[in-house]
C-alpha cells in the first residue's frame, strides 16, 4: 500500500498548528506536528533545545496533544526511545521510521499522515514507489504577520519594528514560491486569511484535494483531533484558542505601517494575492485543480 504524506509549509505563525490539529482531527488523518524537526539530528551547540531534550528527561515531562506524556504516547514514546541509536540515519529512513509506527498505533492505517514544519523546505525523498508526497503551503497576509511579529518590538519602543519581519515576509515566500514551482510534487497554495475566515469551504477543497471526504469534525478541534504534537505553537494546549478556527484580526486595529506601504510596490502585492487569496486569483497544482 503507498503511504501518503502530507507536508504543511511555510512561515512560522501562519496558522500551521491550528491547520495540523483541524486535519488530525479527520478521522483518516493523523497530525504530527513540527515532527522532521524533531526527528532531525541535533546540530552541535542546540544541545539544550526541545528535539535533543526529548530523547531525554524532557518526554517524561512534555505532553503529546494526544493527552499522554511523551515517552507514553503510543507514537512518539517508540520514536523517542529508538532515536537515540539511530541519529546517523537519514531523515527519509526516519520518517519512514515514524510512519510504520504510526500505522501500527492506528486501528486503520490512515489516509494521510501530516507534517507540519515550517522551516524544512528540503525534501529528503528521492523516488519512491512507496510513498506519495504532497505539499501544502500556507501563507499569511502580509499585514497580519507582520503586526504579529512585530509586537515584541513595539512594546520596547524600537525604531521601526516592522521592518525586519517585513523584509522576511517578502524574501522566504518569494523563495518558497520559486522552489515549489520546481520540487515535482503536487501543491496546495491556501491562505490564512482563506482558512480562518472561511473554515468550512477552505477545509472543503482542502479535502476534495487530497481525495478524502469533508469532516465537520474537523471546525473543532480542540474536541476531536487525534494529533500527535509534541512541537509547536502553545495554543494546542489551548482549548478556547485550539476549540475553533477563528481568524486573529488585530492587525486591523493598528495604525497602517510599513506592510501597507509594502502594498503599493506592484511585485509585492501580487505575491500576496497569489499566496494568501488563491481561492480567487490562483490554482493549486497537483492532480486536481480547483
Amino acid at each position: 500500500m503507498t503511504r501518503r504524506l502530507l507536508l504543511i509549509r511555510g512561515l512560522g505563525h501562519s496558522g500551521t498548528t491550528i491547520l495540523d490539529l483541524a486535519l488530525g482531527a479527520h478521522p483518516q488523518m493523523v497530525g504530527l506536528g513540527e515532527a522532521a524537526r524533531i526527528l532531525d539530528r541535533p546540530a552541535v551547540g542546540e544541545e539544550h533545545r526541545g528535539p535533543a531534550q526529548l530523547r531525554g528527561d524532557l518526554r517524561f515531562q512534555r505532553r503529546c496533544t494526544c493527552g499522554t506524556l511523551a515517552a507514553e504516547c503510543p507514537v512518539w514514546g517508540p520514536m523517542l526511545t529508538w532515536l537515540p541509536a539511530h541519529e546517523a540515519q537519514p531523515l527519509a529512513d526516519k520518517m519512514r521510521m515514524l510512519l510504520t509506527v504510526v500505522e501500527a498505533a492506528s486501528e486503520a492505517a490512515p489516509s494521510w499522515v501530516v507534517d507540519s514544519y515550517q522551516g524544512d523546505f528540503v525534501l529528503p525523498f528521492h523516488q519512491d514507489d512507496d510513498l506519495e508526497i504532497r505539499i501544502l503551503h500556507l501563507t499569511r497576509d502580509l499585514r497580519s504577520w507582520v503586526h504579529s511579529r512585530s509586537r515584541d518590538g513595539r512594546q520596547r519602543g524600537q525604531w521601526l519594528p516592522g521592518l525586519k519581519p517585513l523584509l522576511r515576509w517578502c524574501r522566504i515566500n518569494a523563495r518558497h514560491e520559486r522552489w515549489l514551482r520546481r520540487c515535482g510534487k503536487p501543491v496546495f497554495r491556501l491562505g490564512y486569511e482563506e482558512l480562518a475566515l472561511q473554515p468550512e469551504p477552505s477545509l472543503r477543497r482542502l479535502c476534495a484535494w487530497l481525495e478524502i471526504p469533508f469532516d465537520t469534525r474537523m471546525l473543532e478541534p480542540a474536541c476531536h483531533s487525534s494529533s500527535h504534537v509534541l512541537s509547536g505553537n502553545r495554543l494546542r494546549f489551548d482549548p478556547e484558542r485550539s476549540g475553533a478556527i477563528r481568524y486573529d484580526g488585530s492587525w486591523m486595529a493598528a495604525p497602517a505601517g510599513l506592510a501597507q506601504l509594502a502594498l503599493a510596490l506592484p511585485w509585492v502585492a501580487a505575491l500576496n494575492r497569489r499566496l494568501v487569496y488563491s481561492e480567487a486569483l490562483a490554482e493549486s497544482d497537483g492532480p486536481r485543480k480547483r
